[in-house]
């Protein structure tokens, strides 16, 4: 296996299986070496003389002369460097490497041109030697690269064989050099950009796309940086990882150990799952309590997460994973706090403490609702009510007062014990402890639930009624099976009665009214505390926390788009700059990665609420929007 001389190489006599090494210089030529003399390169249908954007990786700038490796875009004119092969190097050995990487990437990896580091080369020059590899590794266009020696000025030209100009020489095309950091752009992952003003969708589209390109070239082409210059294969490679692949003991024995208790978790939760959809919870009324406690809709929120997490089967698109990953971290941090909640409770005995306190407040607050009332059933602020409705409904709820205070003494010797099993179940997490204390908290108000309910139906019927008996008056039906209101004519006897009934339930509507409205004044305080439980549920369980901390420690590795900054802009050089990864911003990291919540509480509108209040409908703090109420 002979060398190949730089005449040789020059005129394209080189073997492709023969070893090319820089040989002595015959000439001192041009610094900037020619284009290849002989062979049809692959190229574009782009017009001479148009910019060509080559990206260049940093880590390379210092790296030995040799040919560049990497990718060329001709829809946007770029070209992305992803590596420099030194020498020596065989040709056939070359294009087989380059091969493989095409098959495992799928990305169009081919030799785009020359290197050349006159830092690091004797005084000699090596033009016509690189410029002889064109006939070997045919491109087009051909960019030679070019660091001069003693400065800070490098050389870049890109020339074309296929379209000659006018005195014959080959054309030229201009170039504009853009560094990179091979590792930041790696490990990023581009995010679309925002939606823009029509005249600026086009322009952010056609630039999106080349970022696209560049983001989506170097991330694919990761089975190329598998080498380092330790490795003993006859292609020597200059990238981010040339002096030695990263990696970490600990990083690597957790990957090893992840398949095995992946594996045995998914089996567990598997039984756990067949365990869940057993026939035994399809039993009345275990349906109903479970789709009423907020308990039952977290656990099983948990068990999916869970399910998901421990998978054998891989992400597919970075979506996925960072979806897995910031479930991962949300469990982790869930069980955290509710592991911290059930040492501070199982400490000096506080839920011996909180048990002796709940019985004296359940007291007081039924103290309170009966002080409430017997004032109802006076004369509430200086209004006139109907004192036989009025005595009726005051009755009804004292007494309803009266077994629940005998219910929650009947509870109390079993309340430290409930109250135990209750902190217990914290080691599941801080968001199945906060559902626990929410069912708590509606079973412990479940009388004045009660009174909401009773009220409620009450004033609705009331309004209903007054409603259907002024559409009497104005001669006017509700049709039901056109769903609409039409005329209709009533005899005498039908007026009669209905204005009785109108005047009767007009002069009994201000009682009901102001009952329905403490009651669901009490309800709505309720209601609130429930809410703001839910709310620290939902945040717990959908904030992206490993995409926050991605976002803060790394920020490259959310990218929302790049900015460029001038290095060099000089007449008769070529413009270089240097790319920068603009990070995504915190709210869009939130909305692109917020996990979906258990959605165990509606979310009405403030216009529907009223609405509901208004005409008396109950307010479920279960119901969704799509469900049907009663």
């Amino acid at each position: 296996m002979g060398l190949v001389s730089r005449g040789a190489a020059a005129a394209g006599l080189g073997a492709p299986s023969a070893v090319v090494r820089p040989g002595p210089p015959d000439v001192v030529p041009n610094p900037i070496p020619s284009p290849p003399l002989g062979g049809a390169g692959r190229g574009s249908s782009r017009v001479p003389g148009m910019v060509l954007k080559a990206f260049f990786p940093t880590c390379c700038a210092s790296a030995d002369s040799g040919l560049l490796v990497g990718r060329w875009v001709p829809e946007q004119s770029i070209a992305v460097v992803l590596a420099v092969v030194h020498f020596p190097f065989i040709p056939i050995q070359v294009k087989q490497l380059l091969a493989q990487v095409q098959q495992v990437s799928r990305v169009g990896v081919t030799v785009l041109g020359t290197w050349c580091h006159r830092q690091q080369e004797p005084e000699e020059d090596l033009g016509h030697f690189l410029e002889g590899l064109g006939a070997i590794f045919s491109h087009e266009p051909w960019l030679q690269l070019c660091r001069e020696k003693g400065s800070k000025f490098w050389s870049c030209k890109a020339t074309r064989r296929q379209v000659p100009a006018i005195s014959g020489s080959p054309s030229e095309d201009q170039v504009m050099l853009i560094f990179y950091d091979q590792r930041k752009v790696l490990l990023s992952w581009l995010h679309p950009p925002a939606v823009l003003p029509d005249r600026q969708a086009g322009d952010a589209t056609a630039s999106a796309g080349g970022l696209a390109a560049v983001f989506g070239t170097v991330a694919r082409s990761e089975v190329l940086f598998c080498s380092d210059q330790f490795d003993e294969g006859p292609v020597r490679l200059s990238h981010w990882q040339s002096e030695g692949v990263e990696t970490s003991i600990l990083v690597e024995l957790a990957k090893r150990a992840s398949g095995p208790v992946c594996l045995l978790l998914a089996s567990l939760l598997s039984l756990v799952s067949a365990a869940r959809i057993c026939r035994l919870w399809k039993l009345w009324p275990l349906p109903f309590i479970g789709s009423k406690l907020s308990t039952f809709e977290q656990l099983r929120h948990r068990l999916e997460h869970l399910t998901l997490v421990f998978s054998t089967q891989k992400a597919q698109n970075p979506t996925q994973l960072m979806r897995k990953a910031n479930i991962l971290v949300s469990v982790l941090l869930d069980v955290a706090l509710g592991l911290l909640l059930l040492s501070w409770l199982h400490s000096n005995n506080r839920i011996g403490k909180l048990a002796d306190a709940l019985i004296p407040v359940a007291d007081h607050v039924a103290e309170e609702l009966q002080h409430l009332l017997q004032w109802l059933m006076g004369a509430p602020a200086g209004l006139k009510m109907n004192r036989a409705l009025d005595q009726v409904l005051g009755r009804f709820f004292l007494y309803h007062i009266h077994l629940w205070i005998s219910y929650i003494h009947l509870m109390s010797p079993f309340i430290e014990r409930i109250l135990w099993h209750v902190g217990l179940s914290a080691c599941l997490g801080l968001t199945v402890a906060l559902s626990i204390l929410s069912d708590i908290i509606a079973l412990l108000t479940f009388h004045i639930y009660c009174f909401y309910v009773y009220g409620a139906r009450l004033y609705c019927l009331k309004i209903y009624g007054l409603s259907s008996l002024w559409r009497l008056f104005r001669g006017k039906k509700w049709n039901v099976l056109r769903q609409r209101v039409d005329s209709c004519s009533y005899d005498l006897d039908q007026l009669f009665i209905g204005t009785l009934l109108f005047t009767i339930l007009v002069f009994l509507l201000p009682t009901t009214a102001l009952y329905y409205l403490v009651f669901t004044l009490l309800r709505l305080l309720v209601v609130t505390v429930q809410g703001l439980i839910h709310l620290l549920v939902d945040l717990i369980n959908s904030l992206p926390l490993y995409s926050l901390g991605l976002r803060l420690c790394r920020p490259y590795r959310l990218a929302s788009g790049v900015k460029f900054r001038v290095l060099e802009h000089e007449a008769g050089r070529p413009l270089r700059l240097l790319m920068q990864i603009n990070p995504l911003p915190y709210s869009r990291v939130v909305h692109t990665y917020r996990l979906p919540s258990c959605g165990c509480h509606p979310k009405h509108s403030w216009g529907s609420l009223c609405r509901k209040l208004f005409f008396g409908e109950l307010i479920y703090p279960w119901r969704q929007r799509g469900d049907k109420q009663d």
